[in-house]
């Protein structure tokens, strides 16, 4: 029996079992014991989920009793077992048998809260494995407290109450317990208060100053009204004062930035001097209003970066950035040279070391950066290469699987665990197998598994897993062109060039025509339901449900259409229509030049938002190789790009 005639016969059985299930059981029952056929097995499996579900423990046990060679068996007894927490006996065997299997660790979950619940701390601690999980932790430090082990207990407890939001509530009595020991000290209360003032979660920092001295409660009442109205700290009490004035003061300066920067560099510049305010947090605030210069494009944003008296990479970066505003190519070459070796190495910043040494006047040792980095399949690459006028590097070599290897992939146990679920069409369950079975594997074998996703038309899946295996050079994998005429059409409705739309696509989901994002948007081309419903509009078509979005023709037009507003909008510039299609047009609005042309890979670069940033380099990247992909290499990267004007 093939693959189809399998689900076929799968679905009827399904209905076979919700609407007769008694005869249904007899009948599989009665068949399994006859031949244990892999359709047999699955036939069974999905009998015993059916009893579960009911709550008929005696049947499932039964049936399930027949399927203990079949690949999901250990998730059947998982999810019987998860509902049996009190059989301690048939708990340690499964953790004993499968542990291995991805319900091990869920499983061992599960019983460990049951275990905390029943307050049986020393099976507790026998059974705990470090993890993650906050609530597990804060459980085991608990069960020590709770066993006489109370100052490691304690000392412990200290790393879950700095922080400035709540713990989940399995942290309470390990908190309380902390609360009203002498291991919290006054600074450890502080340093929570102002954690919490800064994630604005007010409800906590009131109840941390409440566990303050009544001279301290004051001080805070003082920082929650300066939390509220940063504009206090101009008040005359801040002209000299003490440590704790003084980060309330910092803390202010810190508020007010968000709002009104300028205002709150003079007041600090001005009032620094006189106020004791330690070296780490004055670093620290020097950082954050350089940065905000930066990304705001201030002229004064060169200077304050280059007086910072430590430095890290993001502020080595935004340094180049504002010389690149600047087109101060001395000050570009500077900024350059304060990066570490390993910076320097950066396609990014190989480009702008060429760029900057031709635009001084060093052309020979500039057009040699330029020539070495368009070996590299990127952005960067594609722009130096168009810098020397040379062919695009566009490295091709599929992963081959030799021999039976695909077999030996499939056949171990977590990809027999795998193929099951893609039978039975639970793809969720499929592809949370395939991530914990990843794992597991050497990177040779991480290849092999991409090329099977690629091969499943898992799209998304294939392109993160050959990724996992620092591979990049297997293009059809890495840049598949599904979808083809559906792009093609809506790229000639538009005219827009098909490789735009592909880039477009390749980077919102990675080919999964079923992405759904955090924030709701949907589909290839990531569109807001919202949004979906105006385009429909505009187009006079009737906007069916926010589902509509699944599917890859409508979704697609929508996409086409919206970047072509986009482009339209910012008068057919690719690089301003894909940040817009990204970060939103009034964004991009606010970024465009004031009173000068900027070069568009200096406007590309300097783009506040680093996600935006890396989409606007990713998709113009994409689209070239797309061009290549379709057999379309007429146009150049510069092709898409051109000076950005002032607004």
């Amino acid at each position: 029996m093939n693959s189809l005639q399998s689900k076929k016969v799968i679905t009827i059985n399904i209905k076979c079992i919700t609407r007769h299930l008694l005869g249904c059981f007899f009948v599989l029952f009665s068949s399994a014991t006859l031949g244990n056929t892999p359709d047999q097995q699955r036939y069974d499996f999905l009998l015993a989920e059916k009893l579960l579900e009911q709550g008929n423990d005696p049947a499932f046990l039964t049936v399930s009793f027949t399927l203990v060679d079949y690949p999901l068996y250990p998730y059947l007894q998982y999810q019987w077992l998860k509902n049996n927490l009190s059989k301690t006996e048939q708990i340690l065997s499964f953790l004993s048998a499968y542990q291995k299997t991805r319900y091990a660790d869920l499983l061992r979950s599960d019983w460990l809260e049951y275990l905390a619940d029943n307050e049986r701390w020393s099976e507790f601690i026998q059974n705990y494995q470090s993890s993650d999980n906050t609530s597990l932790e804060c459980q085991f430090y608990w069960a020590h407290y709770r066993l006489g082990n109370q100052q490691l207990a304690l000392n412990e407890a200290k790393r879950f109450w700095v922080v400035g939001n709540e713990q989940p509530k399995a942290c309470d009595r390990l908190l309380s317990a902390l609360v009203l020991s002498p291991v919290l000290t006054s600074n450890l209360v502080w340093q929570r208060f102002e954690l919490a003032l800064k994630a604005d979660n007010k409800a906590l920092a009131s109840y941390v100053q409440s566990l303050l001295p009544k001279p301290d409660q004051l001080i805070a009442d003082f920082w929650f009204q300066v939390h509220k109205n940063p504009a206090l700290i101009q008040n005359s009490q801040f002209l000299s004062g003490n440590e704790q004035q003084g980060r309330i003061f910092a803390y202010g300066v810190d508020r007010m930035a968000k709002t009104d920067l300028d205002l709150a560099i003079t007041v600090w510049d001005a009032r620094k001097p006189s106020l004791m305010i330690d070296s780490q947090t004055v670093q620290q605030l020097e950082r954050r209003l350089a940065l905000a210069l930066a990304r705001d494009q201030d002229s004064r944003a060169y200077n304050r970066l280059n007086q910072l008296v430590v430095t890290d990479a993001e502020v080595r970066e935004w340094k180049i950035r504002v010389a690149l505003l600047e087109q101060n190519w001395s000050h570009v070459a500077q900024a350059l040279a304060g990066l570490t070796p390993e910076e320097k190495i950066m396609p990014q910043w190989q480009y702008w070391q060429a760029r900057s040494m031709v635009a001084g006047g060093n052309l020979q040792q500039g057009q040699a950066i330029y020539n070495q980095l368009a070996e590299d399949r990127s952005y960067y690459g594609f722009m130096a290469a168009d810098a020397v006028n040379k062919p695009y590097a566009l490295a091709d070599n599929p992963v081959l699987v030799e021999g039976n290897n695909f077999q030996l992939l499939t056949e171990t146990a977590d990809f027999k665990v795998i193929e099951e679920f893609k039978i039975l069409n639970r793809d969720v369950e499929a592809k949370r197998q395939w991530w914990f079975a990843l794992k597991k594997l050497s990177k040779e074998q991480i290849k092999i598994a991409a090329k099977l996703a690629q091969q499943w038309q898992w799209h998304q899946v294939a392109i993160i897993t050959l990724v996992k295996a620092d591979y990049w050079d297997d293009l059809a994998l890495r840049f598949p062109v599904n979808y083809l005429s559906e792009v093609q059409k809506n790229a000639n409705r538009q005219d827009l060039e098909p490789a735009i739309i592909f880039g477009l696509i390749r980077q919102e989901s990675m080919m999964d025509e079923n992405a759904k994002s955090a924030v709701g948007a949907l589909g290839l081309m990531q569109i807001m339901p919202e949004t979906g419903k105006q385009i429909a509009h505009k187009l006079k078509e009737s906007w069916q449900s926010e589902n509509s979005l699944f599917n890859p023709d409508i979704n697609i037009k929508y996409g086409a259409f919206y970047y072509k507003q986009l482009l339209s909008r910012f008068d057919g510039h690719f690089a301003l229509a894909m940040a817009a299609y990204n970060a939103g047009p009034n964004r991009v609005d606010k970024w465009l030049p004031v009173d000068r042309i900027v070069p568009a890979d200096i406007w590309i670069e300097t783009i506040p938002y680093k996600e935006t940033r890396k989409y606007v380099t990713s998709v113009l990247g994409y689209a070239t190789i797309y061009q290549h992909r379709m057999q379309r290499n007429t146009l150049k990267i510069t092709s898409f790009l051109f000076d950005v004007r002032p607004h």
